[in-house]
């Protein structure tokens, strides 16, 4: 089941990139990578479950926020053109 679980979330990963690739907007490009990160994180997750190992769900809660942070920052590089005030 998790099995299966797992190539579902890979094959809509692929879809995800498809999109981040063919993008019309930088915007839809930026969200489909973040698509892509959550994927990652399910994936992670799932993987974890597979191999009876615990600890991989906290290496994808901070792959989570890492993820979060850098969406963030890559939105205001493109909206604002610099990350940090220009003293």
């Amino acid at each position: 089941m998790f099995a299966f679980a797992a190539a579902a979330i890979i094959i809509s990963m692929v879809f995800s990139l498809l999109r981040a690739f063919y993008g019309p907007t930088v915007f839809d490009r930026i969200l489909a990578i973040n698509v892509q990160g959550t994927k990652t994180v399910l994936l992670i997750a799932v993987v974890g479950f597979l191999t009876d190992r615990p600890d991989f769900l906290d290496l994808a809660l901070v792959y989570a926020l890492i993820n979060f942070v850098g969406t963030l920052a890559a939105l205001k590089l493109f909206k604002h053109g610099r990350l940090g005030d220009e003293t």
